[in-house]
């Protein structure tokens, strides 16, 4: 019986020696696991692209690692290795046009403020620069439909032709959808709404490619000579203007009813199919009180920034503003707003009309 018990209790100080050995093992295991883990640097992906091209294109992409439960210890290990892009700049980021200081500390690397009645130019920041436009380009786009005189009644239908394939942009106006050139053009100016606008310029005697012309021949013939359009919607970067030019377009804009209606609109509703669809305004400024806009124009691609185009009445004078390349998703509404209150501070303006010429001396 001794005999017995001496066996069982050698086998059970052999079985707690091993298992003494094999837990710091295992302990071992996973604290260096885990420290590689934390240790690990992602190293940047060095671009083989140039470095005149490095310079106009977006930084380096990095790796990020995707870990995965391995299911002993807690212990993750790398399952993937995902590319993640960083946001690309604008052209006047590239161009290094926000360096450049104002005295309003606007956000927008573009901006202009001009009497619509005198020309006279108020306020001024790099209003040469030439860049690209996104949506102000619909305000062309309107502009040649409305003066074509093209019945507004005729039915146009959306089509594969007018899905955006250059920057997978989303839509409510499902392929199929049919919808007059009036209700088009309203949501094209309100809603910025792609597919509208790219329908009113393929439906334009000749198509597409005679309705980009005619933009183009506008521009010239408003003495636009910085502006080229090569599409009816704003999705493709080239299509650039200055702001001096968008002024000119928004001056001449405003001369159609119609545009000044549909661009100042709050809120439109379409059938999209069988169904009926509320469709908004991209500026929350026509909404505002302290405001009387009487035209106006968003628009934005990463190439272009914010952008924002209006004329507006305020403190006696009926002022075209523009902005471009706004750094932040509200900063555009905040550069008009600085502006507003810099108007408002400023000197009584009379207009010419209102003034009374002396009476001459007999």
């Amino acid at each position: 019986m001794a005999s017995i018990n001496k066996f069982v209790t050698n086998g059970l100080l052999a079985l707690v020696a091993a298992v003494s050995l094999v837990l710091p093992m295992h302990a071992d295991a996973a604290e260096k696991a885990s420290a590689k883990k934390k240790s690990h640097v992602v190293a940047p992906v060095k671009s083989k692209a140039p470095a005149s091209k490095q310079a106009r294109s977006v930084k380096a992409s990095r790796q990020v690692v995707v870990p995965r439960n391995t299911g002993v210890g807690g212990v993750k290990r790398v399952s993937a290795v995902m590319r993640v892009e960083p946001a690309r700049p604008s052209f006047g980021q590239m161009y290094g046009l926000h360096n450049t200081a104002d005295s309003l500390d606007l956000k927008s690397s573009v901006a202009l403020v001009m009497d619509s009645e005198t020309n006279e130019i108020l306020f001024s920041k790099n209003p040469n620069a030439v860049l690209p436009i996104a949506s102000l380009t619909k305000l062309m786009t309107a502009v040649v439909v409305t003066e074509a005189k093209l019945p507004l009644n005729e039915t146009l239908t959306i089509t594969d032709d007018d899905v955006d394939t250059e920057k997978n942009s989303r839509s409510r106006l499902r392929v199929g959808t049919s919808l007059s050139r009036e209700e088009m053009l309203h949501l094209a100016l309100m809603s910025s709404e792609n597919r509208a606008a790219h329908a009113l310029g393929r439906a334009y005697p000749g198509g597409l490619e005679a309705f980009v012309a005619a933009m183009n021949h506008k521009a010239q013939e408003l003495g636009m000579n910085d502006t080229h359009y090569v599409e009816p919607t704003g999705l493709s970067s080239r299509n650039q203007s200055s702001a001096r030019d968008l002024a000119t377009l928004v001056k001449a804009a405003q001369e159609h009813p119609i545009i000044r209606q549909f661009s100042t609109s709050t809120e439109f509703q379409v059938a999209v199919g069988n169904r009926p669809t509320q469709f908004h305004t991209t500026n929350a400024l026509v909404r505002s009180p302290a405001w009387d806009i009487v035209l106006q124009k968003t628009g934005y691609i990463t190439e272009a920034g914010r952008c924002l185009v209006m004329q507006a009445r305020m403190a006696g004078r009926q002022l075209s503003m523009v902005f471009l390349d706004s750094t932040g998703k509200y900063s555009r509404i905040g550069d008009a707003e600085r502006v507003r209150r810099w108007v408002s501070e400023l000197p009584a303006h009379v207009p010419a009309a209102a003034v009374v010429l002396p009476k001459a001396i007999s």
